[in-house]
């Protein structure tokens, strides 16, 4: 496909426009944004106004499901394999051809169910729409090219050639949607933000930063840029000890041409685009410079960060809308200054709008937003971020004999609930939604995302007296990123006469609606304790418990704990708990070491 490569030099120095929301002082410097002469006035954050109930959604978000949203062109049934000859094992879907009505029926449920605000990711490395400026996903494909994807299959741990071909089965049809698209000339990025304007949504756009799906294979997978595939143009120092050294070659924004290709994808869509919100999506991945990075690099990075509020505020002239900058980030702060991204001075200097902290891709339950906020300054929003999955517990769905290696927090509504209210209870403004999407599994029976789960989720008073679930994040080697992560609480090894506090973010519940507080100890089978004492805010120590292998709340169709854990439940005076940060302290009454693998804790209607 032809791009015009644009003049980024030329251009980006026009970046020094005087913000609305930022006053400079006018001093002879040497660039535009010189970050000994720049100093921030506050004023009211456009976020606020409008902005409380966000939905991010990837770049596949209408494509994975084409049976939920255009059920009239398609089905999901078992088909016959044109390969094998062969019935496939799993339901596919099935017809075509894909068009706009899947998009537009999309946010309509969003919509319909409250959120106000929809992000739409516009790439992975390469753009996945119609760039006219960068490398897009499919250029040199032709439809049925199965060859054109067969070197990202190492990318999905798939290398055994037959599971290769069946991985090519599956993902050549979901390519072809996109096709179907380009085919009608039909730009669905464009056509995301008409179905906004249709509904009332505000619609946003969000840019992955160093999207590392095509990792394994850099120079084979078509998911790659071409500057990713360029040794010199990635990081070299991110990794350390037995992690997977390619996952953390990410581009490497020290590179001017790193920092100019990911400034012209941003350009192009904040000005050719009809978006009215920026989102920088760092977690995606948090690799920018190499790590122990310079004040000189950091201060580099400053100011090309403040190159790209000079753009959305020119937009926003342009529209007489604002355009808020936003960054979906690591909650650790100073790990992101080692790379190159100073949060802290963004934030205060009024260059940021919002910031949402998250998990990887497990949602977190202790992000600090109390202490983020006294770090960030107060004009600066800061949201929750709800993720897909809620630990790495593994669960057991009964009816069907199947294990699950984590519940999908859409799945509940008072997962979702709990998440929420939280993060709301410690301070965060509105939520942000992750990932929700993927808990729609078509080939796991009973597992959907409750969409109507959303409308009011912001809402801390409307949350309070209503049934919820809490967790805690779990260390892991799976779905979590080191060391971006929060440090996790658990799993942790008690040992005999010992006690250990462990907290998390909850909110207070009213006292006439008969609810109670159940809180479930999660351990190991075969390391059973003998006496398991728990004191919930400072209570005196429960010794009275419930063994069981039931879930507090079902999560779709995962109803139990799997064979490997037992739990038991603890009850307690709904009164006990409190806004912000509760504090659960157990004590390992035994003559063996004890291991916590999980705690959850229920608000639900007692007897």
């Amino acid at each position: 496909m032809a791009r015009n490569r644009r003049n980024f030099l030329k251009n980006s120095v026009l970046g020094a426009a005087v913000a609305p929301n930022i006053i400079q002082d006018v001093q002879t410097v040497s660039t535009p944004f010189s970050s000994t002469s720049f100093r921030a006035v506050a004023k009211p954050n456009p976020v606020l106004t409008r902005h409380r109930n966000l939905f991010n959604g990837d770049t596949c978000v209408y494509f994975y499901n084409p049976e939920l949203w255009q059920p009239e062109d398609f089905t999901l049934k078992i088909a016959h394999n044109p390969r094998t000859g062969q019935l496939n094992t799993r339901p596919t879907a099935e017809g075509g051809p894909f068009s706009t009505k899947a998009i537009h029926r999309f946010v309509d449920v969003l919509a319909d169910n409250g959120i106000d605000t929809f992000i739409i990711n516009a790439n992975a490395s390469r753009a996945w729409y119609p760039s006219k400026t960068i490398p897009t996903i499919l250029e040199g494909y032709k439809r049925g090219d199965r060859n054109f994807f067969r070197g990202h299959a190492i990318c999905q741990g798939i290398t055994e050639p037959e599971a290769v071909e069946a991985f090519l089965d599956s993902f050549v049809p979901l390519m072809n949607r996109y096709q179907d698209l380009l085919d009608a000339g039909v730009d669905w990025l464009a056509e995301t933000s008409k179905a906004c304007r249709r509904r009332n949504v505000s619609p946003w756009v969000s840019i992955r930063m160093n999207d590392m799906h095509g990792h394994m294979n850099f120079e084979g997978s078509f998911f790659n840029v071409p500057l990713l595939k360029q040794k010199e143009m990635r990081l070299k120092n991110s990794l350390y000890g037995d992690q997977n050294y390619l996952y953390r070659q990410g581009l490497n924004y020290e590179k001017s041409e790193v920092r100019k290709l990911m400034f012209e994808q941003i350009r192009e869509v904040v000005e050719d685009y009809d978006f009215e919100g920026l989102e920088l999506d760092w977690w995606r991945q948090p690799l920018c410079c190499e790590p122990n990075a310079s004040a000189e690099t950091v201060s580099m990075m400053n100011d090309w960060i403040r190159e790209i509020r000079a753009l959305t505020q020119r937009r926003a002239r342009k529209t007489g809308r604002p355009y808020p900058l936003s960054l979906r980030i690591p909650g650790r702060l100073d790990l992101l200054k080692s790379i190159g991204l100073d949060v802290v001075t963004l934030c205060r200097e009024g260059t940021i709008d919002l910031v949402c902290p998250s998990g990887f891709y497990c949602t977190s339950w202790d992000m600090p937003h109390d202490v983020m906020r006294q770090q960030l300054g107060e004009r600066v929003a800061i949201y929750g971020v709800i993720e897909d999955g809620v630990n790495t517990l593994s669960t057991y769905d009964k009816q069907r004999d199947q294990i699950q290696r984590m519940r999908h927090t859409p799945a509940s509504r008072e997962l979702m609930r709990g998440n929420a209210a939280g993060k709301l209870a410690l301070g965060a403004q509105g939520i942000e939604w992750f990932n929700f999407f993927c808990t729609d599994q078509v080939n796991l029976p009973g597992l959907r995302g409750d969409y109507s789960g959303l409308r009011g989720i912001h809402q801390l008073d409307s949350l309070r007296g209503q049934p919820k679930q809490y967790s805690f994040a779990l260390g892991s080697s799976s779905a979590t990123l080191m060391p971006f992560e929060l440090p996790t609480q658990l799993p942790a090894v008690l040992e005999p006469n010992r006690q250990q506090l462990f907290r998390t973010a909850m909110c207070a519940e009213p006292g006439d609606r008969k609810l109670e507080l159940i809180v479930q100890l999660i351990v190991k089978a075969d390391n059973l304790p003998t006496f398991l004492p728990v004191s919930f805010n400072g209570s005196w120590p429960e010794l009275k418990n419930e063994k069981t292998d039931a879930l507090l709340f079902l999560c779709g169709p995962q109803t139990h704990l799997t064979k490997e854990h037992v739990g038991y439940n603890y009850r307690f005076p709904v009164s006990l708990i409190r806004d912000g940060w509760n504090e659960i302290v157990i004590e390992n009454g035994g003559k063996t070491p004890l291991t916590i693998s999980c705690i959850d804790l229920a608000v639900r209607v007692s007897g």
